[in-house]
């Protein structure tokens, strides 16, 4: 069996050709509603990334803003009915309600982080037909929603949210380190340098290869790749090789889990809110630990099934990323609804 114990890099196979132009399905001729140009294909696999600038639909983002604010007053509720803040902010809008929550209630957002709530909105922009189009282009037509999916809130002028370098598969176990894991990252407004969009060391996939991260870093549960690192594993030039990746409202980036990236501080007056959503080819592991599967949304033979979000949901990760954590790692009691300390997960 393999071996599933985490090490942060520590591994003696490297797998360069199933992440390079090598693992690049044949294209179609005939494009799909959504289905990106070759070049942009082309250039994920010998880059690691690549922006759409507009992709999705004004009403697919609108409708995921709108179960956002849901969530946040749902949140600001339970502090306020369990005497955490004073205040719900009901007058403030999706972009600054939370940053006066965090104000009175520090570590909201990582509480918001932990309720991981899938509304219907998500799940639909997740298995668009137009989106898995794309993925397909990448993957091939077998899809599986991989279980670490992301709605990300970065307040303004917060460590808790200013992600350090890192590649994705670090937080996965080794079984992730030859599977391709497809990220989408779908800011909820314009994603800019102020507000702390997103940078990629380009080609840093190419040696097929998870560098040593170190963890943790500052105040955060968050693992780190050290540029010189960077530099030294994975042929980056810290110089050359960094993408700066403003992302319009309405586009996305899609990364290749072994390319770094990092996202940038909040100096803006904003919430900088996000999603991030995965997939893979479903026969390979999700390198999940065993705490989580994935979730079936494409097969060749049944391109337009019907995704089992049900059994989906029946298993929250977070609880149970927490209680193996609480048995490596006995600690005091706590009051679970309000405790900010979080495990961690994949993060941008």
């Amino acid at each position: 069996m393999a071996e599933t114990k985490r090490q942060l890099g520590q591994q003696e196979k490297v797998y360069p050709e199933v992440f390079d132009l090598r693992a690049m399905p044949k294209q179609p001729e005939e494009k799909k509603p959504g289905q990106l140009p070759d070049s942009m294909i082309k250039q994920f696999f010998e880059e690691g990334y690549v922006i759409v600038d507009s992709f999705f639909q004004k009403e697919e983002l609108d409708a995921c803003r709108l179960a956002i604010e849901a969530i946040v007053d749902d949140l600001a509720q339970m502090l306020y009915r369990g005497g955490k803040i004073k205040n719900l902010y009901k007058e403030y809008g999706l972009f600054q309600r939370l940053t006066h929550i965090e104000e009175e209630f520090p570590g909201a957002n990582i509480l918001l982080h932990k309720q991981g709530q899938l509304p219907q909105a998500f799940k639909d922009l997740w298995s668009s037909p137009r989106l898995l189009n794309v993925v397909e282009q990448m993957i091939g037509p077998d899809i599986m929603g991989h279980p670490v999916w992301n709605l990300r809130t970065k307040t303004p002028q917060n460590e808790a949210t200013t992600v350090p370098w890192h590649q994705d598969s670090a937080y996965l176990d080794n079984r992730s380190y030859e599977v391709l894991q497809v990220t989408a990252w779908i800011p909820l407004l314009d994603a800019t340098r102020e507000n702390g969009c997103m940078e990629v060391a380009a080609r840093g996939h190419l040696k097929g290869k998870v560098a040593t991260h170190q963890c943790c870093w500052g105040g955060t549960w968050y693992v780190m790749l050290e540029e010189q690192e960077m530099e030294d594993t994975l042929d980056v030039d810290m110089k050359k090789d960094v993408v700066l990746c403003p992302i319009p409202y309405g586009g996305m980036l899609l990364l290749n889990n072994m390319v770094p990236h990092r996202s940038l501080g909040n100096i803006s007056n904003d919430i900088r809110w996000s999603l991030d959503l995965r997939w893979q080819t479903p026969e390979k592991s999700v390198g999940f630990y065993d705490l989580k599967q994935g979730v079936l949304m494409r097969t060749k033979d049944n391109p337009n099934m019907t995704v089992n979000w049900e059994d989906f949901n029946k298993i929250d990760r977070h609880a149970e990323a927490r209680e193996k954590v609480s048995k490596a790692f006995p600690q005091d009691e706590v009051d679970e609804e309000y405790d900010t300390y979080h495990p961690g997960s994949m993060d941008v």
